[in-house]
């Protein structure tokens, strides 16, 4: 007897009816004389998905929901599968169903539309002793539809529309604020820089006059020198007298 085991596979070799081991995958040979009756099934290991379809499930605060779930396993242990339950597939699904029921019971509309992934984790924390039992491996139970009844429906859509509308106006009020704050911050920043530009200029200023003055102090013929070119200056422009060393009343007699 000659058995082709294909990869990503076990087989589970019977004597007599008996199971005697697992077959790996590759060529496996029997001797043919005196052997015993066998035969050989085959178990796939590879991961698989099946659809839990239009479970009616009741939430928390009471609303029906029909769920639909898609569900990924994986076979870990071929002997348990096929050993310890009539159909490891049957079994699984309707494990899943239960467990979904179990969780959604305890949660609301909103939270199970707010964290789709706290169902997944769940039914696998849920599962993960009783499906070894059987030997199964529940990877992952994703939402894959939610019915509403059609009034709800209808609510639902005018609560989310209402969030996205809310949601738009809030970001577009922290945009406006935003801006409001950088035209603050630009303008306090002009009028320092016009503030300390002024200060610097009447700085500058004040120390001019004050070495003026102590050069003056120092050289009283600069201060002299200066009126004279004050006074030739006015003269070019005009007919003007100046009197020099002569009082008011002299010049006027």
């Amino acid at each position: 007897m000659i058995q082709i085991i294909r990869d990503g596979f076990a087989g589970l070799l019977y004597e007599n009816g008996v199971l005697i081991r697992v077959l790996e995958p590759g060529r496996h040979v029997f001797g043919r004389f005196f052997a015993p009756q066998r035969d050989v099934k085959t178990v796939d290991l590879r991961e698989r998905s099946t659809t839990i379809k239009n479970q009616e499930i009741l939430t928390a605060d009471k609303v029906a929901v029909r769920l639909s779930l898609l569900v990924y396993f994986k076979v870990t242990d071929p002997k348990a599968a096929v050993r310890n339950v009539e159909n490891f597939e049957d079994r699984m699904y309707e494990d899943v169903q239960l467990a979904a029921r179990r969780f959604l019971a305890t949660r609301s509309l909103d939270q199970i539309f707010k964290d789709r992934n706290e169902i997944s984790d769940a039914i696998r924390q849920d599962l993960k002793a009783s499906a070894l039992d059987y030997g199964v491996e529940v990877r992952r139970a994703d939402v894959k539809d939610i019915v509403f009844p059609g009034n709800l429906r209808e609510i639902m859509n005018r609560v989310i529309e209402t969030e996205r509308t809310t949601e738009a106006q809030a970001v577009q009020a922290r945009r406006g604020a935003e801006i409001a704050r950088l035209q603050a911050e630009n303008a306090a920043q002009v009028a320092r820089i016009e503030a300390e530009s002024k200060a610097a200029t009447s700085a500058l200023a004040l120390a001019s006059e004050a070495q003026a003055a102590e050069l003056a102090a120092a050289r009283p013929e600069l201060l002299k020198l200066k009126e004279l070119e004050i006074l030739k200056e006015i003269g070019r422009h005009g007919e003007h007298r100046f009197y020099v060393g002569v009082d008011k009343l002299s010049a006027k007699g």
